[in-house]
């Protein structure tokens, strides 16, 4: 039997053939063979990756390209069943061109010879311009989604520190891996120790970390806290500037320079802090505060463009909702201490007599207003309760208010009954000139006779909550008076019994008045009151607000006094 002889192996690729077909291509091409071994590589190609012909024939992609993810899956897809195919690459190549990540898009076709597959050819473009530019074309639309997105997300409400909250929860992950927001303390109505010579004080408003640092113990501290920063700090320096300053912090030296304190390099360093941008928060031309990312692990580090860029236009437009804020907060503030100024809290006029009282305006946005209450100390330990309402609300009210309460204090005298001082008020109100009537209920209480004397200029009726008893006493029919201010007259005094321990209360027409509602059904309500089982008058307070006061549309003043039980109330003498 005759051995069988081996097959002639296939003769020789000729690349001869393949040189004269491709080496005027603009395009890279390069022939493989079956196991991807380069053949033949074109001008072209040479100068794409940088190196000559002869150091690529014999080798693999991987040994001539290390740098370059060459899909080398789909060249081995493409020579087993003969399917062309298009693939892109990215990496670096020897060439030398500008730093940075180049792309090519590729075409492979597998070569065949009578019936033989003979290897492979590949046809490679440079496209990173084009793949770069079309990044940039994604990147901007992303950028500008945000921008469109962040004006319905940030600014929702007048509150600084909810702005702020807003600010960072925006940023974070879409920017940054960690943001804070840190802004100066406000000028008025809040006292903070004043920083040594050259250091920046800044309150820490919001902080926001990335899901990857969540359950970390955070090193970056806390919202609320106040941190000092040195002349050289990065926030300094982005202050007095008015421009983003960015570091990349590689060093524990440069850690340590940026940190509020040492302490917290470590931390920086155990979640592989590496990259950060101060921006400031600037509106009409005055630093608010700053806008503080950073990036850590993988992140990559901040450049003077893309995310810094939109960064300082959400800090920018974030800033004109923090100025809103702040000026509100401002005028609040003045608004508040105006009022207390206007409406002091009043005190027990004698030892036996306790005094509690609240004012809850309607709207946060107008913190002052007309209702005003005052307790006036008189002859043989009786005293003075007046509870009033002027109409109309803010300044003005305000203001027409402090006269009335004014007024109240110059025109009653020790042995007036209430009626004729509210006559006497009624007078004075409309010889002054004030343009804005009111309400009124005075009260005066006996603390040795054991009553209690009421006259009402349009006011509703006053409510006693005798001890131990099931329900208050509300009297409803006492004659009731024009509002003051109208120059009518016509008050009268009504006696009730006012026994020790007794309380009376007060109140303005916020607490009970409904759209809607009969108001004397609304008053009827307030015989359902009773003592507190702790028998403060506070706790009382707090009790009716609870219950009366979460759909009240007007402001709201009340008034509870009570004298102390065991008080004799024979003759005084």
């Amino acid at each position: 039997m005759q051995a069988e002889q081996p097959a002639d192996p296939p003769p020789p690729f000729d690349v001869a053939k393949a040189a004269a077909l491709m080496r005027d291509s603009p395009a890279g091409m390069a022939v493989f063979d079956t196991e991807l071994r380069y053949l033949y590589v074109n001008p072209a190609l040479e100068r794409l990756n940088g190196i000559p012909a002869a150091a690529h024939l014999g080798k693999a992609v991987a040994e001539v390209l290390p740098g370059v993810d060459a899909a080398e899956e789909v060249m081995r897809a493409v020579l087993a069943d003969g399917k062309p195919r298009e693939a892109m690459s990215s990496g670096h190549t020897w060439a030398s061109v500008p730093e940075g990540e180049r792309f090519w898009q590729g075409a492979y076709h597998r070569l065949e010879e009578d019936g033989e597959v003979r290897g492979l050819v590949g046809v490679v473009l440079e496209i990173s311009v084009a793949h770069h530019q079309q990044r940039e074309l994604e990147q901007a639309r992303s950028y500008l989604s945000l921008l469109d997105t962040a004006s319905a997300t940030i600014g929702t409400t007048l509150d600084m520190d909810t702005t702020c909250r807003e600010l960072v929860d925006f940023v974070v992950p879409a920017l940054a891996d960690v943001a804070v927001v840190e802004v100066f303390p406000p000028e008025v109505g809040h006292a903070v120790r004043r920083p040594p010579e050259g250091v920046v004080r800044l309150r820490r408003a919001a902080m926001a970390l990335g899901p990857a640092l969540r359950d970390t113990v955070s090193p970056f501290g806390a919202a609320g806290e106040y941190i000092d920063y040195q002349q050289d700090a990065a926030v300094q320096r982005c202050l007095a500037t008015n421009r983003p300053v960015i570091e990349n912090l590689y060093s524990d030296e440069q850690l340590d320079r940026s940190a509020p304190t040492r302490g917290r390099v470590a931390g920086y360093r155990a979640v592989g802090l590496h990259s950060a941008v101060t921006v400031p928060l600037t509106a009409r031309g005055r630093p608010l505060g700053v806008l503080a990312l950073a990036r850590t692990g993988d992140s990559p580090v901040f450049t003077e463009g893309g995310d810094v860029v939109i960064a300082r236009e959400l800090a920018g437009r974030a800033a004109v909702d923090l100025d809103h804020a702040r000026r509100y907060a401002h005028e609040h503030t003045i608004a508040r201490e105006l009022q207390r100024s206007l409406l002091s809290e009043p005190r027990g006029p004698h030892p036996h007599v306790q005094v509690a009282s609240r004012y809850r305006p309607a709207d946060e946005g107008a913190l002052v207003g007309g209702d005003w209450f005052d307790v006036i100390p008189l002859r043989d330990g009786r005293h003075l309760k007046a509870m009033g309402d002027v109409m109309g609300h803010g300044v003005e009210a305000a203001v027409a208010m402090s006269h009335y309460r004014s007024i109240l204090r110059a025109v009653a005298e020790d042995d007036m009954e209430p009626h004729r001082i509210l006559q006497r008020l009624d007078d004075a109100v409309v010889r002054s000139g004030v343009d804005r009537a009111a309400t009124c209920l005075l009260a005066v209480v006996d603390r040795y006779g054991g009553i209690c004397r009421l006259a009402s200029a349009g006011h509703l009726p006053p409510v006693f909550l005798d001890p131990g008893a099931p329900r208050a006493r509300v009297t409803a029919h006492m004659p009731v008076g024009p509002p003051l201010g109208s120059g009518f007259g016509g008050y009268e005094t009504t006696d009730v019994p006012c026994g020790p321990g007794t309380v009376l209360f007060m109140y303005t027409d916020g607490l009970v008045e409904r759209r809607g509602e009969d108001i004397d059904v609304s008053v009827g309500r307030l015989a359902s009151l009773t003592l507190p089982a702790s028998g403060r008058l506070e706790d009382l307070l707090d009790e009716v607000l609870d219950r009366f006061a979460e759909d009240a549309e007007d402001d709201i003043a009340v008034l509870a006094s009570r004298v102390h039980e065991g008080v004799s109330f024979g003759h005084h003498g």
